[in-house]
């Protein structure tokens, strides 16, 4: 047995089908009378139903989230929050509207209840991650973890089967990760290899039968136990280069976590071998990186950073950025296998474990 450190993050969460209904419960239970809805454009009706269910306790809705927290978008939004007199908020939706409310609490303390209805993670993270002059940068406090994580299984059953496989594969990611972070133990590797399981086995049925109630509920569960250990422990090299991809080059978050997840995990692979066993185990496979690839082209998700986007030209810049700052990762990070990996999340290439030992 290794010596670890096990810190409980102190969020509650109401898990089940049909919770939405609990809102104004658990509002009243944070003590809040002026609740702030927030939401994407896109999910702007959604928020307003969300709106009217709070009745007296709704103020207001503001829908201008946006990928990668954008500072200009928070600071407009916190022009709202002052002006209403809000205090909390309900964000519903993704990664950019919890991402949002994070912004705001860390600006004002404001309690925060977060409503998932995609399979991100974000909401069960003291983790923030902000834009400003095309530099993504992330910090970790407490300060921005939601007091409350409301989980309905009912809301994610209209999310599309492309958006699901990606935002799925998002949140297994933080699993892997977490197999192989510095900090991690027997409690949060529990909980990660039982998150890629659950996420890999139901997003194969979500992406020929969308409606599947049973593999909806399999797949939150799923996302929650990984945003956990995304909330627990530090991650590594994948998360890097995802912030780096996003924040600078404007690359939609899940689909580059999609595609850069099986080639960070070949790289990774000869300095973690026990993680690499528990990930081909969760999977059912032999190789983990090669599985990760070959779950992407099981639900239909892109698996080139071409395919989103990114420019070949842009492959040299990516790599300076993501190897400019020192930090921790399992196996040394270098620029001429930085550069490689990313040529290969390129091109589409279904990488081994085998063949990056070569590297």
């Amino acid at each position: 047995m290794q010596p670890f450190v096990y810190h409980g993050l102190p969020s509650r969460v109401v898990f089940g089908q049909g919770t939405l209904s609990r809102l104004v419960e658990e509002i009243e239970q944070l003590g809040c009378r002026r609740a702030l809805v927030l939401a994407t454009p896109q999910q702007q009706e959604q928020a307003r139903e969300v709106l009217d269910q709070l009745g007296e306790r709704g103020v207001g809705l503001y829908a201008e989230a946006a990928m990668h927290t954008p500072v200009e978008v928070t600071e407009r939004a916190m022009r709202v929050v002052e002006a209403l007199g809000v205090d909390c908020t309900v964000a519903i939706g993704g990664g950019s509207t919890i991402g949002l409310g994070k912004a705001i609490a860390l600006r004002t303390g404001l309690p925060q209840v977060a409503i998932p209805t995609t399979y991100a993670g974000s909401e069960m993270t003291p983790i923030l991650g902000e834009t400003r002059d095309g530099i993504k940068t992330t910090q970790r406090t407490l300060e921005v973890l939601p007091e409350t994580v409301i989980y309905d299984v009912d809301l994610t059953l209209s999310l599309p089967a492309g958006m699901s496989g990606t935002s799925g594969i998002n949140a297994i990611a933080h699993a892997v990760e977490a197999l192989y972070a510095r900090d991690r133990n027997p409690v949060i590797s529990l909980m990660a290899e039982e998150g890629i399981a659950a996420l890999a086995r139901s997003l194969k049925v979500i992406a020929y039968d969308p409606a599947n109630a049973e593999a909806r509920a399999d797949a939150l569960y799923g996302a929650w136990l990984c945003g956990t250990c995304l909330g627990s422990v530090g991650m590594s090299l994948h998360h890097k280069l995802c912030h780096t991809l996003g924040g600078s080059f404007d690359l939609p978050h899940a689909e580059t976590h999609t595609i850069v997840l099986p080639h960070a995990v070949g790289y990774n692979a000869p300095a973690a071998p026990e993680a690499m066993s528990r990930i081909a185990r969760a999977l059912g496979c032999e190789d983990p990186a090669a599985g990760l690839f070959d779950l992407a082209r099981a639900v239909g998700a892109p698996t080139a950073l071409e395919e989103i986007g990114l420019q070949e030209s842009d492959i040299d810049r990516a790599t300076q950025i993501a190897t400019s700052n020192p930090y921790w990762n399992p196996r040394e990070v270098e620029a001429e296998g930085i550069h490689r990996l990313l040529s290969d999340a390129y091109a589409g290439r279904r990488p081994t474990s085998r063949e990056v030992t070569d590297v």
